[in-house]
């Protein structure tokens, strides 16, 4: 019987054997897999939302909040979207074998960088079992081995998925260890993970804050990620407000949960009046504000109107991932004051600007660091599928080597290739 400090180590040694053979497979041997994916995860959908309801029983009993019970649940909506992205992978160009930079140089060697896949990415993540499926997609079209460990909440959904994309591979060229998906909960699993780095080339952690920092601090690979998302608008004193509304409205409420819903509002004080006035009664009560001294002042009387929970924000706030109806609201008088409050409190993950002034939008382009940056539109677009790459294995915060929604591309590394007719280097 495999043990639990052993089951990793067998699992990636046979990933690391499948990512040889499947990176020089063709693109129509890895999009016929990834079809036949598409098709079972709407055939067979009843097994997984069986196994998903099994999960969702345990995370109420066990007390899981709201925005957990939220991203772990899944729906035949849902899982046609999945299996919709999955076909939208099977579409996209494949990146395997791109050719980029080619010269010649004096000397009379043709020069360039090809693209190869990384070998084996390792996917540790909490909650959401559609990653499954999503970064199997993925590292399949780009030519990679997986080893997916989700978390103990979704392992019956993880699980079911599991045996869908094994399923998928019967009959393929696709080697059937290429993805290998641990539903075992058991947390040694991860810490075993972290130290294979001779058969992991990369590791990619989605969860909270605690998980990301344990990786980051104990992996011996490299990782990519991004911690807590505090996502930031900003209301300038040229924004349209009927746009504005419509647009805050919709990078809030359309789905809280996420790491793409705005948490801080920042609003220029010469509309502010108007604004808050606007939102509070568009969503009636429906959201908190967690507002500073000004917006306390101005938002007083049309939130007694509407029974919308209104508190002084404490410094803390500004920092916090809400993934809740929960926004924070502060009153600024500049853009300069919105960029300074965006580098102290933000993330680096997405933020936006509402404006008409063309000056004010390509200032805020320049000066706000962030992966993902806006103008008059809803942070909750920063999501692979919705940026045209299918689906995503994460979304990074940092610069090396990939940076928001990593996609097909951001899963393959290059080689040179060098072309020559005799050239030898001159002592």
């Amino acid at each position: 019987m495999t043990t639990a400090t052993s089951l990793i180590t067998v699992r990636a040694g046979a990933a690391r054997r499948a990512a040889r053979p499947l990176a020089t497979l063709s693109t129509a041997a890895r999009n016929t897999a990834l079809l036949r994916l598409a098709f079972l995860l709407e055939e067979k959908q009843t097994d997984v939302l069986a196994a998903n309801e099994r999960d969702l029983a345990d995370g109420h009993e066990a007390g899981l909040d709201q925005y957990f019970l939220e991203r772990l649940t899944l729906t035949p909506e849902r899982l046609r979207g999945i299996a919709s992205d999955t076909r939208t992978v099977a579409a996209l160009p494949d990146p395997v074998g791109e050719m980029f930079d080619v010269r010649t140089l004096p000397n009379g060697l043709l020069i360039g960088r090809r693209r190869v896949p990384l070998g084996v990415v390792a996917c540790i993540y909490e909650s959401r079992p559609n990653v499954t499926v999503d970064i199997a997609a993925l590292c399949l079209k780009s030519g990679n081995a997986a080893l997916l460990r989700g978390g103990k909440e979704a392992r019956y959904s993880n699980a079911a998925l599991g045996d869908l994309i094994a399923e998928a591979l019967v009959g393929t060229e696709v080697p059937a260890d290429a993805i290998q998906v641990v539903s075992d909960p058991d947390r040694a699993h991860v810490d075993e993970l972290l130290k294979a780095r001779d058969l992991v080339d990369l590791v990619v952690p989605r969860g909270g804050p605690q998980l990301i920092e344990y990786v980051r601090q104990n992996a011996t690979m490299p990782v990519v990620a991004h911690g807590d998302a505090v996502v930031q608008i900003y209301v300038d004193e040229f924004a349209d407000m009927e746009m504005s509304i419509r647009v805050v409205d919709n990078a809030k409420t359309r789905r809280y949960s996420i790491c793409n819903a705005v948490d801080t509002l920042l609003v220029h004080a010469s509309v502010a009046p108007a604004f808050l006035e606007g939102l509070i009664a568009h969503w009636g009560g429906k959201v908190a504000f967690l507002a500073d001294e000004r917006t306390l002042r101005l938002a007083g009387p049309a939130a007694a109107a509407t029974g919308t929970p209104l508190e002084r924000a404490t410094e803390a706030d500004w920092r916090t991932e809400h993934l809740a109806l929960r926004v924070g609201v502060r009153v600024v008088d500049s853009l300069g004051e919105a960029v300074a409050h965006i580098e102290e409190y933000g993330s680096h993950h997405s933020d936006a600007i509402l404006t008409e002034h063309y000056g004010n939008a390509m200032r805020f382009l320049d000066e706000v660091d962030s992966a993902c940056v806006y103008v008059n539109a809803s942070t909750q677009f920063t999501d692979g599928a919705q940026f045209g790459l299918g689906a995503e294995v994460g979304i990074s915060t940092q610069k090396m080597h990939a940076r928001g929604p990593m996609g097909l591309r951001e899963l393959t590394s290059y080689k040179w290739t060098i072309f020559g007719k005799g050239q030898v280097r001159p002592l």
